[in-house]
């Protein structure tokens, strides 16, 4: 445990980022799992669930929890998914 006071809050702000981070990156994993699989199957909700995950990458690029290339490489193969 830091004895420095400025470490301590530190430590309770990076642990507050921390969690936030790992709640955003799941949905992200999550809705971008969705779409995938809604890519395979061709149903009615296909084009939804990509939305859906591409809003999900915007969101956590906002946020500052990917990198803003890394989310328009993953919006990008989502659409040549939906293309195809």
């Amino acid at each position: 445990m830091a004895n420095i006071k400025s470490a301590q809050k530190r430590m309770r702000q990076s642990e507050r980022r921390r969690l936030r981070n790992r709640a955003i990156r799941s949905r992200v994993r999550s809705t971008v799992k969705a779409a995938y699989a809604a890519l395979g199957a061709k149903g009615a909700t296909t084009e939804a669930s990509v939305r859906e995950a591409m809003r999900a990458l915007d969101k956590a690029v906002t946020k500052g929890v990917l990198h803003p290339n890394t989310a328009a490489r993953r919006k990008s193969a989502l659409a040549r998914g939906l293309a195809h």
